[in-house]
C-alpha cells in the first residue's frame, strides 16, 4: 500500500504535521553472499532499509513483510523474519519528513538472511535500490539505518536481541 489511503495518511488528514507516535518495522535483507539491501528514498535522498508503519490489525512481522513487498517486490513469510532489535530512541528515531510531517517511530527490526532473487523497487518511494557489503554502505545513509546495522552486528556477535 502506498502512503495515500494508509492509516497514517488518514491520521494526517485530521492532525496535520503534528508529531505522531508510530509503530513500524524495518527489514535487513541479506543476500546469500552477505550483501545488504538498501534503497534510496525519493523524498530525501537518504539510503535506508525497507521500512514502514503498521496498519490496523497488522503485526510487526506482518508490517515488515508488507513493506518489503511494497518497496522492493520481495515476498517474505512473516514467520521467516527474525527479530533482532527494537529502535525507539527519540534521539535517533524522531523524524521530520520534507513535507513537515513529524513522527517518533518505534520499530521492530528484522533480518531475512540468505535471500536470493530479483528486486522490483516501488518507483514513487524508491529512487534507487541495490545490495551493498555491510562495510560499504552508501552515503548519505539514514541515521536510524546506520544504528540498525550496528545493532545487527551486536546481535550477530552475541545472539542477544538488542533494544535501543
Amino acid at each position: 500500500m502506498g502512503h495515500v489511503g494508509s492509516y497514517v495518511w488518514e491520521l494526517r488528514q485530521k492532525v496535520g504535521s503534528r508529531q505522531l507516535l508510530l509503530p513500524g518495522a524495518q527489514v535487513l535483507v541479506l543476500r546469500t553472499d552477505g550483501a545488504a539491501l538498501l534503497q534510496r528514498r525519493t523524498d530525501n535522498g537518504l539510503w535506508e532499509l525497507p521500512a514502514g508503519a503498521c496498519e490496523p490489525g497488522q503485526s510487526f512481522a506482518g508490517a515488515a513483510a508488507a513493506e518489503l513487498f511494497e518497496e522492493a517486490g520481495i515476498q517474505a513469510d512473516p514467520d521467516g523474519l527474525v527479530a533482532l532489535a527494537s529502535l525507539s530512541d527519540p534521539k535517533l528515531h524522531q523524524l521530520e519528513y520534507p513535507n513537515g510531517d513529524r513522527v517518533h517511530a518505534f520499530a521492530l527490526c528484522f533480518v531475512l538472511e540468505g535471500w536470493d532473487g530479483t528486486v522490483t523497487p516501488e518507483e514513487s518511494e524508491v529512487e534507487e535500490i541495490g545490495f551493498f557489503p555491510l562495510t560499504q554502505i552508501p552515503a548519505p545513509a539514514h541515521p536510524p539505518t546506520v544504528e540498525v546495522l550496528r545493532l545487527f552486528e551486536l546481535y550477530r556477535r552475541t545472539g542477544v536481541f538488542q533494544a535501543r
